[in-house]
């Protein structure tokens, strides 16, 4: 059983999240707003926000841009997150969520974050550095800047194994494809990053299941597979299983995969089987897709929402 432990994330690619309502929105067209809302987010930085909802120690790293750091600053001080950010010259970028409830779409819009310099991500290694003597679990999540090379989670995950870490991985295209080799101990791609990762389509659960085996038989210990309205392929070296959640009304998807995250790394501290890791990541998942922006359900509503979630193991 894993023990209780202090959990860092390193968001190289933090964003302001800012969600807009426009009912009929229509390209090419004037929209009017009925309503907005700014968050700070990042996949690295909700991962921790929403384990500080179900109870652990979260610290955060990475850049965040000194000009708009404020709304972080309140985030992690009204959570209690350890902030360990280095700030760098310019704005954190924002990405926009266009949610037009009346045809339950949503449009993004992702803007290009400030790149940080060669003596940021110098700075950056020793708050990595400094956070190894009292964190078992590391969260390496999100998308890398210009100016930071390819291979930065790579190196990375090398060294954090070798300080026997707990390393969880959610990143895509080249930045994944150069890190695999390290073996983190999970990876959560979604299906089109898997596909990405691959170079070609996957038309059925079944290829999804032996693209993740896969990934596996390469030294990784677990492969997450979030796959929409069809839900999540939970694969280890022994066991693999399916858990599908209830249909639910989908407020907004800012999170949800990060919550995915949050809600495995809770399981896998707890002890939890396989089974049951399955149906608290997905139950954390559904509670930051009922929410507007990357905010978690309560606690109950997520205990009734792992009742709810059918899970089927994978025989062979």
């Amino acid at each position: 059983m894993v023990q209780l432990s202090n959990i860092a994330t390193i968001t190289l690619n933090p964003a302001i999240d800012k969600s807009v309502a426009i009912p009929n929105f229509t390209a090419g067209e004037v929209n009017r707003v009925n309503w907005e809302q700014s968050d700070p987010g990042g996949k690295g930085v909700n991962v921790a926000s929403f384990l500080a909802d179900l109870g652990f120690n979260t610290s955060v790293t990475g850049f965040i841009g000194v000009e708009n750091a404020s709304i972080f600053e309140k985030l992690f001080h009204q959570k209690n997150m350890a902030d360990s950010f280095v700030r760098i010259p310019g704005k954190t970028r924002v990405n926009v969520k266009i949610i037009d409830e009346l045809q339950k779409t949503i449009t993004d819009i992702n803007y290009p974050g400030p790149a940080p310099t060669e003596q940021d991500i110098t700075d950056l290694k020793k708050k990595i550095h400094n956070l190894v003597f009292d964190h078992d679990w590391f969260v390496l999540s999100g998308s890398l800047p210009n100016g930071v090379p390819t291979e930065f989670y790579s190196a990375v995950l090398k060294y954090l194994k070798a300080a026997g870490k707990y390393v969880v991985l959610d990143t895509s295209g080249d930045a994944l494809r150069d890190a695999l080799g390290e073996a983190p101990y999970a990876i959560k791609p979604n299906i089109a990053e898997l596909e990405e990762l691959l170079g070609r389509s996957l038309t059925s659960e079944q290829e999804v299941i032996e693209a993740a085996k896969s990934l596996v038989n390469q030294g990784i210990e677990y492969v997450i597979v979030s796959m929409g309205k069809q839900g999540a392929l939970f694969v280890s070296g022994t066991e693999s299983v399916i858990a599908v959640p209830p249909p639910i009304d989908v407020k907004s998807t800012v999170g949800a995969g990060d919550a995915m995250v949050a809600g495995f790394i809770a399981a896998k501290i707890k002890g939890f089987s396989l089974e049951d890791c399955a149906r608290l990541s997905t139950a954390t998942a559904m509670g930051a897709l009922t929410q507007l922006g990357p905010k978690l359900a309560e606690t109950q509503v997520l205990e009734s929402y792992m009742q709810q979630i059918s899970v089927r193991k994978i025989v062979g």
